[in-house]
């Protein structure tokens, strides 16, 4: 009856952690992950060019852009900011001009920042700088693009077909994360491409579990051992059945 009972409140427990984990934020150590968790979260995002407009010329110029990365879910993140732009559109305009520009995705316009009551311009409202330049897709890219941003914003379908809509994107070159307080981290593209937005509990991780627990705590028992051993067995099937990959 104890076993019976013990394991069933272990299960229990890390059914409710395969749950929540998808849906956490990163920790503030984890600034890759973090950038790509708030790029995906945000579906807006300030871009600044180097304007192009008369009397301003060579001055910064910031703008609000629709965005995705991606249709919503957990698995769907590619980490590349999509646009969909016209040229009528003045900060476009500029970057005819200049492609280089900066962009700008916070949490601040998730609910996460006010339920925490967090002001915008506090560190835990993190918020992810990027630099580097936006370029129209070419034609192979067109379809993830379009599939990325009519999923978050229908309404872009019926936009004005005169206006000659284009999509494009932006190459990171580089990352600032501010999640914390301390300071900028700086996250190369190779580590942000390199990872996910989401923790994931994959086969692999759950071996990995396994192991530090037999190094760790050694001093369980056998029965504790077979316990915890049948039940990474169990989800690491779970994860099978639903095709997640290391």
């Amino acid at each position: 009856m104890f076993r019976f009972q013990l394991g069933s409140a272990v299960a229990v427990l890390l059914l409710l952690l395969l749950l929540t984990a998808d849906g956490a934020i990163p920790p503030p150590e984890d600034a890759a992950r973090m950038a790509r968790f708030v790029l995906h979260t945000c579906d807006w995002g300030a871009l600044a060019t180097l304007s192009a407009q008369e009397g301003l010329r060579g001055s910064p110029f910031a703008n609000i852009f629709s965005l995705s990365d991606g249709p919503p879910g957990p698995l769907s993140g590619s980490g590349i900011p999509y646009f969909y732009l016209t040229d009528m559109e003045i900060s476009v305009q500029d970057l005819e001009i200049n492609s280089n520009a900066s962009l700008t995705v916070s949490l601040a316009q998730t609910p996460y920042c006010k339920k925490h009551r967090y002001d915008p311009q506090n560190p835990l409202c993190a918020h992810i700088i990027f630099s580097g330049n936006v370029v129209k897709v070419n034609d192979s890219e067109a379809g993830l693009a379009k599939k990325a941003l009519f999923s978050r914003h229908p309404e872009m379908e019926s936009w004005p077909k005169d206006h000659n809509w284009f999509f494009a994107k932006f190459n990171i070159t580089y990352i600032w994360v501010l999640d914390y307080f301390g300071g900028l981290k700086i996250v190369t593209p190779e580590e942000y491409y390199n990872i996910k937005p989401y923790f994931t509990l994959t086969p692999c991780r759950w071996k990995k579990i396994l192991a530090d627990a037999d190094t760790q705590m050694n001093y369980l028992s056998c029965f504790m051992k077979d316990l915890f051993f049948n039940m990474c067995c169990t989800a690491e099937l779970i994860m099978k059945k639903i095709t997640l990959r290391c």
